[in-house]
């Protein structure tokens, strides 16, 4: 935490050597969050960058207050996501489709994994949007419960709750997908 304190504080002075080290630090966290949320990686890539740049055009005015630096970026990444969500119904797009396979790749593995993906994605769908937020900062950006609290702005005990109730819904859902 010393650390990330001293690079923002470097950051903050100007520093771009340092921001490109809070970056690397963050950069998957936030991706993976915004892909879970989006459905879309070519959306969350786009989106990611965004909170990037929103962060580096503001660094200078973030001021510690308890909350970790990541917290900060969440929250950018979901005003930024609010905006996506209030757009996405005004904008109509085809998703491109996926890359072509390596040939040295096992096309017979590649699709069990996009199967499997796409039935996380739809299980995750039928959460609620609270269980939805929960799941993918602490799964997909591995954020602890105090940190998914911060960034949430809920108590621990009410993200423990969330969290168990959205792993129960997956299961149940996935558990009859399988029987399916």
């Amino acid at each position: 935490m010393q650390d990330e304190q001293c690079l923002v504080q470097k950051a903050r002075d100007g520093d771009k050597e340092a921001f490109a080290q809070l970056y690397e630090s963050h950069v998957d966290k936030i991706y993976r969050y915004l892909v879970l949320k989006t459905g879309n990686k070519i959306e969350a890539e786009d989106m990611t960058q965004q909170v990037f740049l929103k962060a580096f055009q503001s660094i200078s005015s973030f001021k510690w207050q308890g909350t970790p630096f990541t917290a900060w970026l969440f929250r950018i990444a979901h005003n930024l996501m609010v905006d996506y969500m209030r757009h996405k119904e005004k904008r109509a797009t085809l998703p491109l489709d996926e890359p072509i396979a390596k040939s040295d790749s096992n096309p017979e593995l590649m699709a069990e994994r996009k199967l499997d993906m796409e039935q996380v994605i739809s299980a995750t769908e039928r959460l609620t949007e609270l269980q939805r937020g929960v799941i993918s900062l602490r799964f997909t950006s591995e954020l602890s419960i105090a940190e998914v609290a911060r960034v949430m702005g809920k108590s621990e005990g009410a993200i423990k709750a969330l969290q168990h109730s959205a792993i129960a819904a997956l299961r149940k859902s996935l558990l009859v997908g399988e029987t399916q």
